[in-house]
């Protein structure tokens, strides 16, 4: 029998080790155990489940406007957080409307009930049977919320959203909800040519495939909560609020100044009202503090 050569076989260790550190490299993180004492999660796709222990805090009481919308959405999520039927939510309208910031705001409220946030990317949704299977069973109830959604026909993570919601053979667990935004009432975007296809039987109406297919995905949303712009005084309602919040009062000059900070926008939305609150009150404590003595 041949001996082996020592300084042969130190190499060719070597050279595997080599090879096994490249190998590993390129193999995803391991997954983590979350950890569960923090309130929200982002899922971050091989790292899966991560905290997020300074989550944007958001009081519901600030939010004017959408009294209805609020009322709706925390009904269902007072059912859910009691273990009683509850309903799946699309909210969905105008940009600047307060849709994301309300769920937000739920949080905020309820995270003393055991209500949980998961923020899911719209890319991500694909994963959605991966992401909801560590909280089955869990006491906890949580809320995948996904921000924008808006597919393309031949998107995945749009038929994975169909599955999860009504249609996957496994059943989605009892303490999970999903609550999404979209600028778009069926998520899918409209043709006109696809409306063609529509005709009326017998007095109804049936519309064409392609439509047929976009309206399924929205209607697996038990609840439609529906935004709309604001109009002039409920903009300067939520202007008023703000600058309180901000330690400013709104007055005759600073109320011409939202007024063309909406019309330069071409939008009164809560969204350029919290960012015209922002300018003008930082502009206003910086004047006061250069005007006092000894700043």
């Amino acid at each position: 029998m041949n001996e082996v050569d020592p300084h042969q076989l130190s190499r060719v260790l070597d050279q595997a080790e080599a090879l096994l550190d490249r190998l590993e490299q390129r193999l995803p993180p391991a997954r983590r155990e979350p950890d569960w004492t923090a309130h929200a999660f982002r899922w971050r796709g091989p790292r899966g489940l991560v905290a997020v222990h300074h989550p944007h805090r958001v009081e519901l009481d600030n939010l004017l406007g959408i009294e209805q919308q609020k009322e709706a959405l925390e009904r269902n999520t007072q059912q859910f957080l009691h273990g009683h039927p509850a309903n799946n939510i699309l909210l969905w309208g105008s940009r600047g409307t307060g849709k994301s910031t309300l769920i937000k705001g739920l949080l905020a409220r309820y995270a003393g009930a055991g209500l949980r946030l998961v923020e899911v990317d719209k890319g991500a949704l694909v994963d959605l049977p991966d992401i909801v299977e560590p909280l089955r069973g869990r006491p906890e109830r949580f809320i995948v919320f996904s921000d924008d959604l808006s597919f393309e026909a031949d998107d995945a993570s749009y038929k994975a959203l169909k599955a999860i919601l009504d249609g996957s053979v496994a059943a989605p667990p009892d303490n999970v909800l999903i609550y999404a935004t979209s600028n778009r009432r069926h998520l899918l975007p409209e043709y006109q040519s696809e409306n063609q296809d529509t005709r009326v039987v017998d007095g109804e109406i049936h519309h064409g495939e392609a439509v047929e297919e976009k309206i399924s995905l929205s209607e697996r949303f038990g609840l439609w909560l529906a935004f709309h712009p604001f109009n002039q005084n409920q903009y300067l309602d939520i202007v008023r609020r703000h600058m309180e919040n901000l330690g400013v009062a709104l007055n005759e000059e600073s109320r011409e100044a939202a007024l063309r900070w909406a019309l330069t926008r071409g939008s009164r939305s809560g969204r350029s009202a919290l960012q015209f609150a922002r300018d003008w009150a930082g502009r206003e404590l910086e004047h006061t503090q250069q005007a006092s003595p000894g700043s």
